[in-house]
């Protein structure tokens, strides 16, 4: 039953982004707006209903297989993988980028606004003029599939997801946590599902490449694992953490003095032959280093910047952020002998998403993916948290990934009513049956 009301959520909320709510090309138009969002959030709530209800299987006696829960989320999956993109405009920032590398203008000193033209005209206006934070990698993708669209940046998400999916049961079972509990805290996460296939960011090889990197770790194979982390750094800057795990587990394969501090330098070493190699073979060069703080621009919101907003001090209230997330980090990493290095990381990586100057729904999925595959209680409070705030965050961006008017605000809160009063007739009915 969760599998097709679930099935019926992703529908309904695909059918919302072509009616309009979507983030469509402008070209496209926008025929019913109106009904859209209603449709898309109506969607939403069943989808989180369908996930939550769910999760109580997964906690029962007789869980469903890991099989049964990856046949779940490729139906819950289909309608987006067909739909518009949803949720932000990103992936046309992607798709500007990768265009700009092709036409050998720096992404990491100029915004699309360089570039001109019908593409760079769909990516949202807050980020017309600022550089790339993403690395080579990511940039070497983005310059060879930009000629196929979105639906090329789609096919890399979903590779990304696949590696994601694929390995989540090996690392929970490496850090002894059942691989159903896994796959449905990390794996059919609304938030995996909304932004990371609808809305195909970039996130998704970023944490493919780092659960391979923890894989591997695990395992032993170091100088694969410390490659396979840089590479997720060279997506996104925060993977570059996992390098902390891939020294720490190193360190204790080591014999005689400064373990830790060997194990450090060859992480190290193999970390800056990988990312030399790699920014050699796409020719983007370093610029990326400096323009890591794009995210955190002035007009980005999170908890510190609102708090800094409120009272006239944004500065102090960011360093704050920084230095809790710091404080968390360095709690974390001094007991990850007792907590597991991977669940150290998964909390590192929280802490920066959630403390640090800039926050997007799909940053809590850097930490969450770790924290669903090693956190130590299969069912304990954590979990339940982490569950609780993506359900939350699944809720609090349009669809169109613009912010909200009044209007749209009540359309939503009628769709998600409505789905809330069919959720409980099925549920009534169910045990009828």
């Amino acid at each position: 039953m969760h599998r097709w009301v679930g099935l019926a959520g992703t529908t309904a909320l695909a059918l919302g982004g072509v009616g309009g709510a979507g983030a469509l090309p402008l070209a496209a138009g926008v025929r019913h707006p109106s009904v859209g969002l209603f449709a898309a959030y109506f969607g939403l709530v069943l989808l989180i209903g369908a996930w939550w209800r769910l999760g109580r299987e997964v906690r029962s006696e007789e869980p469903p297989s890991c099989r049964e829960l990856l046949v779940t989320l490729a139906v819950w999956a289909g309608p987006l993988v067909l739909a518009p993109p949803l949720f932000s405009r990103d992936v046309y920032s992607y798709l500007a980028q990768g265009a700009m590398v092709h036409a050998h203008i720096d992404v990491y000193a100029y915004g699309p606004d360089r570039l001109g033209g019908p593409l760079a005209a769909e990516v949202a206006p807050v980020w017309q003029t600022t550089p790339a934070p993403y690395g080579p990698v990511f940039l070497g993708l983005a310059a060879a599939l930009a000629p196929a669209g979105i639906t090329g940046m789609r096919l890399v998400a979903l590779a990304g997801v696949g590696l994601m999916i694929g390995l989540l049961p090996v690392l929970a079972r490496r850090c002894g946590v059942p691989p159903a509990a896994a796959l449905w805290l990390g794996g059919l996460n609304p938030l995996v599902l909304l932004h990371l296939i609808a809305g195909a960011h970039n996130d998704a090889i970023m944490l493919g490449l780092l659960a391979a990197g923890m894989v591997t770790a695990l395992g032993g194979w170091f100088v694969c694992a410390a490659a396979l982390v840089t590479l997720a750094a060279l997506v996104k800057a925060p993977a570059a953490l996992g390098l902390l795990v891939v020294a720490s587990l190193w360190s204790g394969r080591l014999r005689g003095r400064w373990r830790t501090a060997r194990a450090t330098l060859y992480a190290a070493a193999v970390a800056g032959a990988v990312t030399v190699a790699v920014t050699s073979f796409t020719g983007t060069g370093y610029g990326w280093l400096g323009a890591l703080g794009t995210p955190a621009a002035s007009y980005t919101w999170s908890l510190t910047t609102t708090l800094g907003r409120l009272t006239g001090a944004l500065e102090f209230w960011r360093w704050l952020g920084l230095a809790a997330a710091g404080g968390v980090m360095l709690y974390a990493w001094r007991r990850r002998l007792r907590l597991g290095p991977v669940y150290a990381l998964g909390i590192s990586l929280a802490a920066i998403a959630l403390l640090g100057p800039a926050i997007r729904p799909w940053y809590v999925l850097w930490g969450c993916f770790l924290i669903a595959a090693a956190a130590p209680a299969p069912y304990g409070r954590v979990r339940r948290w982490v569950a609780a705030l993506s359900a939350v965050l699944t809720l609090v961006v349009l669809p169109s990934g613009f912010a909200a008017s009044g209007g749209q605000l009540l359309l939503a809160v009628c769709g998600g009513v409505a789905a809330a009063v069919a959720l409980l007739c099925v549920h009534r009915v169910r045990p009828a049956l």
